[in-house]
Parts: structure tokens; sequence; C-alpha cells
């Protein structure tokens, strides 16, 4: 069996690609038990942390002299993220976490009864550029005052 050689380029495409049904789980049937199963509990993170953890273990953050000391000025991260292999590591902890926001969004709006086609963008947006996604959110929650401006409670 010829042996797969995953180069910086492929592990991009399949962490992308590889991240589309948890979203598409969120956004199209987000009460199935199947999306609490995959989604809300530890199965996505857990996939896409081993695939990060790969990754550091490789020598992402470490090739070409480049050290984790380097995460400390811009410069240094700069440095960094001139290698393939860090930035698909930087794009895989993206992923992580965008999908754990969007999962956590999910599961406050059923908790706070907000309408689901008023939450699909943003997840969308979290999805695509994160922060504002969990912004929209936050906005949306509180301008419909379900749940308050309090992001947790206990």
């Amino acid at each position: 069996m010829p042996e797969l050689h995953l180069t910086p380029e492929l592990v991009f495409t399949y962490a992308n690609y590889g991240v589309l049904p948890f979203w598409a789980l969120l956004i199209f049937i987000p009460h199935l038990k199947l999306t609490d199963l995959i989604v809300h509990s530890v199965a996505a993170p857990l996939l896409l942390g081993v695939v990060y953890l790969w990754l550091f273990l490789d020598g992402a953050f470490t090739q070409n002299g480049a050290s984790l000391a380097d995460f400390m000025t811009l410069a240094g991260v700069m440095k960094l993220f001139t290698m393939k292999e860090a930035v698909v590591a930087g794009w895989v902890h993206y992923l992580v976490f965008d999908l754990f926001v969007g999962a956590w969004i999910g599961r406050d709006a059923q908790r706070c009864a907000v309408p689901h086609l008023l939450v699909i963008p943003c997840l969308l947006l979290t999805l695509l550029l994160g922060p504002l996604g969990l912004l929209a959110y936050l906005l949306l929650r509180g301008i419909l005052n379900r749940g308050g401006w309090a992001l947790f409670e206990g």
C-alpha cells in the first residue's frame, strides 16, 4: 500500500471540508439527536484537536529555526506564519474555536428560545468571520431580550 504523504495543502483542504458537516448539522438540523452527539459533545473538537496536536508535534511551529517563544512578539509570529505548516496549524486552530463558538451559539439559542431562522446568519458569520458571528448573535439575543446580555447564566 502506498504511503500517504500529507502536505500542508492537503491537510488544509481536508480540515476545511472536514468541518463543514458539523456546521451543516448546526445550521440545518440543530434539534436532531445526531447534532447533539457529534457537535455538542467532544467529538468535533476532539477530532480537530487531534489534527492540531499532530501538526504541533510534527513541528509546525518549530521548523526553520522558529520556536514557541516567537509567539511573544509580532515579528516572531510573522516569522512563524511564513511556514505553510504553521499557517495550516493556525487555520485548524481557528476552525476548532469557531466551531466551538458555533456550537455554543446553537445551544444558547435553544436555551433562550431564539428563533433558529434568526440564528442561521449568526452561525454563517461565525463560520466565515468568527468573532463577528458571535457579536451578531449576542446583539440578536440582547435585542430580542432572550437571556439578557450575560454570556453565561448559572
